[in-house]
C-alpha cells in the first residue's frame, strides 16, 4: 500500500498554495518549463488522449501580442509574470491516438463527431491543466491561472491555421507574497459532497 506524501508537500501543493497576481522579476529556465510538462503528461486522461497543448509566452514581443486579448487587471499580471502559459487543446488530438491508445482504433469515434471531439478535448485539457498547476507548484513555482481574456483573439494570434484552441491562461513565476489578497473561504465537505 502506498503512503501519504508528507505534510510539507501537501502544504506546497494545496493548503498553503495561493493564486498569485503580483510577481517578482525572476526568470524561469527552459529546463523548468520542460520539467513542468514532463510531470504533467503522466496525469490520466480518457483514452490516454492527452489533448492539452501549451504555448509558453515569455518574450516581451510575444507578450505584447497577448495583451490585446486580456481583460482588466490581467494585463498587468501578464506583463509582470515571468511566463504566461496558454493552456490549449487540440481538436485533432485523435490523430495521436494510435500512438497513445494502441489497444484499439478509436479515432473514427472522434473523426466523425466534431461535438464529441470538442467536448472531450476541452474536458481532458482542463483536467490536464489542473495537473499542470500542481506540477508547477511541485517544482517550487507560483501560479496564477486565469480566464478574463478573449479566446477568439488568442486563437487568432497564436493558433491561426491550426487545430488548437485556447482553454485558459496560467501565469508562472515567483509570486510576491506581500501582495496576496486575503484567502477566500472554501465550502465545507457537507456543502459540496455527498456519499451515497
Amino acid at each position: 500500500m502506498k503512503q501519504s506524501i508528507d505534510n510539507e508537500s501537501i502544504k506546497q501543493l494545496f493548503t498553503e498554495a495561493r493564486t498569485h497576481h503580483s510577481w517578482k522579476s525572476e526568470a524561469i529556465s527552459d529546463e523548468i518549463l520542460r520539467q513542468i510538462y514532463e510531470l504533467t503528461k503522466w496525469g490520466p486522461t480518457s483514452l490516454n488522449s492527452l489533448p492539452m497543448r501549451i504555448t509558453f509566452v515569455r518574450s516581451a514581443e510575444q507578450k505584447e501580442k497577448l495583451l490585446p486579448s486580456l481583460l482588466g487587471s490581467n494585463v498587468e499580471q501578464v506583463k509582470a509574470a515571468s511566463v504566461t502559459a496558454i493552456i490549449a487543446y487540440d481538436l485533432k488530438f485523435f490523430d495521436e491516438l494510435p500512438k497513445l491508445f494502441p489497444v484499439m482504433d478509436v479515432r473514427p469515434m472522434f473523426q466523425n463527431n466534431a461535438t464529441l471531439s470538442q467536448s472531450s478535448a476541452f474536458q481532458n485539457s482542463s483536467l490536464q491543466g489542473g495537473y499542470f498547476i500542481l506540477a508547477a507548484r511541485a517544482l517550487g513555482l507560483d501560479v496564477g491561472p486565469m480566464a478574463g481574456f478573449d479566446n477568439a483573439k488568442v486563437d487568432e494570434t497564436f493558433f491561426k491555421g491550426t487545430s488548437w484552441k485556447s482553454n485558459f491562461l496560467c501565469n508562472l513565476g515567483y509570486g510576491d507574497a506581500a501582495k496576496l489578497y486575503p484567502r477566500g473561504p472554501r465550502l465545507e465537505f457537507a456543502e459540496a459532497c455527498k456519499i451515497v
